[in-house]
């Protein structure tokens, strides 16, 4: 092989492997830090995003941020902080989050009542009150992969008037789908003393009224994932 072409190789490998290392540090950044990817957390066979959703296709910045409070099936980002003056009390007679109107990021989705579900099945999951960086919230971690998913007391806005309520002691997040026929919305909630999954009803204490502005966690959308990984 003459000189030339064993310099040309050796060029092409180290071109080569610097191509690769920047799309590798490339995709690392992006989930790591952009507002529109994140790093996924397996629990219990769901994959979860680190971070709640901030304003329409966008992640916090932090585990531990807020986001932004949204009323079941729209689009539209309420704050977590503050009095409102124009809350939306209209009434919503949708069956499913429609996709339109998911305000998460590309590639995940609201996650459906089985998905939530998942967090409450105790003899794969644990659940406690704990603090991350001062902010309160609940810790779910997988007991058998040790992974953990850290959720923040946002609180939640009230459906009638958009009141601020519970910051700090109350995390609620909705899922895309509602109970049978009976128009409930499937959310889980949680507070210093106990979490759990339901569908909201005129007997419970905890809000239910899809008007309310609650938190949203993503899980992934394997199909839109999938699809993002190709481009």
């Amino acid at each position: 092989m003459s000189s030339l072409k064993f310099f040309t190789l050796w060029l092409l490998l180290i071109l080569c492997i610097v191509i690769v290392a920047f799309n590798s540090c490339d995709k690392d950044d992006d989930k790591s830090n952009s507002p529109t990817s994140d790093q996924d957390v397996v629990i219990n066979g769901v994959k979860w995003a680190t971070r709640n959703v901030a304003a329409p296709g966008r992640f916090t910045a932090k585990i531990e941020d807020f986001g932004m409070f949204y009323q079941w099936n729209r689009e539209k980002a309420w704050p977590a902080t503050g009095n409102v003056t124009d809350w939306d009390a209209s009434s919503l007679t949708s069956t499913q989050w429609e996709i339109v109107n998911d305000p998460s990021p590309f590639g995940w989705r609201v996650p459906t009542s089985d998905e939530i579900e998942t967090l409450f099945d105790s003899d794969k999951v644990s659940n406690v009150w704990t603090t991350k960086n001062g902010v309160s919230g609940r810790k779910f971690t997988d007991k058998t992969s040790g992974n953990s998913i850290f959720f923040p007391a946002a609180g939640y806005r009230f459906g009638s008037d958009g009141m601020l309520i519970g910051v700090g002691s109350y995390g609620g997040y909705w899922s895309g789908m509602q109970y049978e026929n009976y128009g409930f919305p499937y959310y889980f909630y949680f507070d210093s003393e106990k979490a759990d999954w339901l569908y909201g009803s005129n007997n419970m204490r905890w809000p239910y009224d899809r008007r309310g502005g609650f938190s949203i966690r993503a899980v992934e959308n394997s199909l839109l994932k999938k699809l993002e990984s190709q481009l």
